[in-house]
């Protein structure tokens, strides 16, 4: 431990005893009696007046907020934060992993700001129940894993979404799709196609997914299921929003994707939004709605591409049902009509990489009919991915675009 670290670790717990017999204080007073700590202080002579403003600060976030992880969170740069232990954190900027040059001052610490995390969202996690999705109040979303199942533990994952809601013309502005590609998915969205966002971990399924959801009728009724609430959709007026329970400390009963998907479809809505499948709810998102009335419904999945993506909801829906595989197809080609597949090139960077169309069944198996797909076309000075989506096929299934009257070449 450094000079420096003693110092804060020492000043801290001074401030924190001086607190725990006095009155109950605001976040100004706090740094008021920060302040006046450094100043009365000799070691702190030694630093200067921005190190000493600096060291204010990580005491204040310490005791108020959320340690040596606030000032992260308030950076727009970062998009994952990764703390593998008290002494191990690594943050995303631009696509990069570096390590940060921090740490929690103990395992103890570490777990407090993590207990902070998960009850501000009414969630719980402890060693009979160590794993626990939860998400902060700006929307980001938040995974936790303790001891035992985690060696090295606590493990704390912190994924970032903006401030300001991601757009499709923000997409097309960082390259990752082209103006063609989001005047057909605006038509559709409007023309109530069911869409299923895929692609690998860190591709961007969420944040696509909410770009697609501005572009839906205000008047519509709409209900989004979430593990942990990350969609913003605020252009409709009618919106309920749903997220899933795990077991309370009080004993209370585990509320699933599946209970709110069932729930859901008593409550008239016009569309579902499910935040992400990942197992055997994906028979009733399919089944229950995009089969039976609520057409423009929407969901992500993980998948490495378009036609992987139904072989994946196939072995999900098998996970909740025993059903012939062709009744299974059957299900998923009537119920999806559009995947649209993202992936993270070399480069780093986010790409829309296929657009395709599910044209029905044959033989047995579901026909794919892709509509664009991306060409990579060389190399910047940079080492940036040069290429752009292609239009390569035509939609054959354009009943819902007649009935909604909307043209489509």
């Amino acid at each position: 431990m450094t000079d420096r670290q003693k110092f804060v670790s020492s000043l801290r717990q001074e401030i924190m005893r001086d607190l725990a017999f006095g009155d109950e204080l605001g976040d100004d007073q706090i740094q008021e009696l920060i302040s006046r700590y450094l100043l009365r202080k000799e070691e702190a002579l030694s630093f200067s007046l921005q190190e000493r403003k600096k060291i204010g600060k990580e005491i204040f976030y310490s005791l108020r907020k959320l340690d040596v992880l606030q000032e992260l969170l308030e950076d727009d740069r970062v998009t994952e934060i990764m703390v593998n232990g008290p002494s191990h954190i690594f943050v995303e900027r631009g696509g990069r992993v570096k390590r940060l040059n921090a740490e929690f001052e103990s395992g103890e610490k570490l777990l407090q700001v993590i207990q902070q995390i998960v009850s501000g969202c009414n969630r719980t996690v402890n060693e009979s129940s160590p794993i626990v999705d939860a998400r902060l109040p700006g929307g980001s979303r938040v995974n936790v894993v303790l001891y035992p199942v985690a060696l090295n533990g606590p493990i704390l994952t912190i994924r970032r979404f903006s401030d300001v809601p991601m757009t499709l013309g923000k997409l097309k502005e960082l390259g990752a799709i082209s103006e063609e590609a989001i005047q057909f998915l605006i038509k559709a969205v409007k023309a109530r196609y069911n869409i299923l966002v895929s692609g690998g971990t860190g591709s961007g399924k969420t944040t696509f997914l909410n770009a697609l959801s501005q572009y839906i009728p205000a008047d519509e009724r709409v209900i989004t299921i979430e593990d942990s609430a990350e969609l913003q959709l605020w252009s409709v007026e009618n919106l309920i929003r749903m997220e899933t329970r795990n077991a309370a400390m009080e004993g209370g009963k585990v509320i699933t994707i599946r209970d709110l998907i069932k729930a859901s479809l008593r409550m008239r809505p016009d569309r579902i939004i499910v935040g992400e499948v990942r197992g055997a709810e994906a028979l009733d998102m399919i089944g229950s709605a995009m089969n039976c009335g609520h057409d423009g419904s929407m969901s992500t999945a993980h998948a490495n591409s378009a036609s992987d993506m139904l072989i994946r909801l196939e072995t999900m829906i098998l996970m909740g049902v025993e059903l012939p595989v062709t009744a299974i197809r059957r299900q998923i080609a009537s119920g999806i009509d559009i995947v649209v597949h993202l992936g993270r090139l070399r480069d780093k960077s986010r790409k829309v990489l296929e657009i395709t169309e599910v044209a029905g069944m044959k033989d047995d198996r579901i026909i794919l009919n892709p509509l664009y797909r991306f060409k990579e076309m060389g190399e910047t000075k940079e080492n940036k991915i040069k290429g752009g989506l292609i239009h390569i096929g035509q939609l054959t299934n354009r009943y819902k675009m007649e009935n909604a009257g909307i043209s489509y070449p």
